[in-house]
């Protein structure tokens, strides 16, 4: 991986902010694409937002994209393009949590900081045997000065490399490597027959269900858009108009809701309904449709009006490009 051994700590942040909530297989061509488009921070921070979001769509998490943009343009204006070289201020920064800082500040700048991601609550948890919830707030406090206290002071950047490696490539979630590991002589886990029962995780997820109708609005080949600006998800992409309803609809009583908003007139002709595309986000479910109608005449509903070949210049959610592609 590009990052490996990388002490540029505009890369070092950028590969952090995009891997996180995301596959390293995933992210890595994401990466490649950034730098190579935007090798230092000043270009990030001139560029436009809306080509920052076309490069990013598809990584979903779209708060870390607004985040990384603001970032950017702080550190090219205010701080003169000087990435921050110590973990507090690295950890100002938006979107810069504890785990991103510690790694920035030990790859970069080889401060002892320790890194703490899902790897090394794993390894420590099974080595340690500790039953402590992952995700809980006494749990991640423990975890956390635990690795400080194991942490290489002299060689912080190694050693936290080492352990996430290990936790990924040994110490796995789904069938560890523990025939071959060298701490098998002394890893609770092992020697108590209960690697599978840790770490421990407290929290379930309550997944909300969310119903989304999209209009898909024609008119002389253009196509009716607009950009998503409430602190929602997908804030800052753009999308067709639409209807959310708080359980599956039927397609006649959206129409009917379409009409009431001003957005369809008794002359305009249905022209097709998709099947039902899915998307699961960390804590939503969006089960959505999209309903193609041909307009008689341009409605004065404030949206953009985009012709269909260059629809692909905006950055869209994964549902609504799916659609597009089919």
């Amino acid at each position: 991986m590009p990052w490996k051994g990388e002490k540029d700590p505009y890369k070092i942040w950028l590969s952090e902010i995009i891997l996180q909530q995301t596959r390293v297989e995933q992210g890595l061509h994401y990466y490649k694409s950034f730098i190579n488009i935007f090798p230092d921070v000043h270009k990030l921070a001139r560029a436009p937002g809306a080509k920052v979001f076309k490069l990013w769509e598809g990584l979903g998490y779209y708060t870390r994209c607004r985040n990384l943009i603001a970032s950017a343009k702080y550190i090219s204006r205010e701080l003169k393009g000087k990435f921050p070289d110590k973990y507090e201020a690295i950890k100002a920064l938006k979107g810069v949590g504890p785990y991103t800082a510690s790694a920035i500040a030990s790859f970069a700048y080889n401060l002892p900081h320790a890194v703490v991601d899902g790897n090394v609550f794993r390894v420590l948890a099974r080595v340690f045997g500790i039953d402590k919830a992952t995700d809980s707030v006494k749990g991640k406090k423990y975890f956390t000065t635990l690795a400080q206290e194991l942490l290489d002071k002299k060689q912080p950047d190694l050693y936290n490399q080492a352990i996430m490696d290990f936790g990924a490539t040994v110490c796995r979630p789904a069938t560890p490597l523990c025939s071959g590991c060298g701490f098998k002589k002394h890893c609770f886990a092992f020697l108590n027959n209960n690697v599978n029962e840790l770490p421990v995780k407290g929290k379930k997820i309550q997944i909300k269900k969310r119903w989304f109708y999209y209009l898909v609005l024609e008119n002389k080949n253009t196509i009716a858009i607009r950009q998503r600006t409430g602190k929602d998800i997908w804030q800052g992409l753009y999308e067709f108009p639409l209807i959310e309803a708080e359980k599956e609809t039927d397609i006649r009583i959206i129409l009917k809701m379409a009409s009431r908003n001003g957005w369809l007139s008794k002359n305009d002709k249905l022209i097709s309904v998709s099947p039902i595309h899915k998307q699961k986000l960390s804590h939503q479910l969006i089960a959505c449709q999209f309903v193609q109608v041909m307009l008689k005449k341009k409605n004065a509903a404030d949206f953009f009006r985009v012709k269909r070949n260059k629809l692909s210049k905006y950055a869209f959610p994964k549902l609504v490009n799916q659609y597009l592609r089919r």
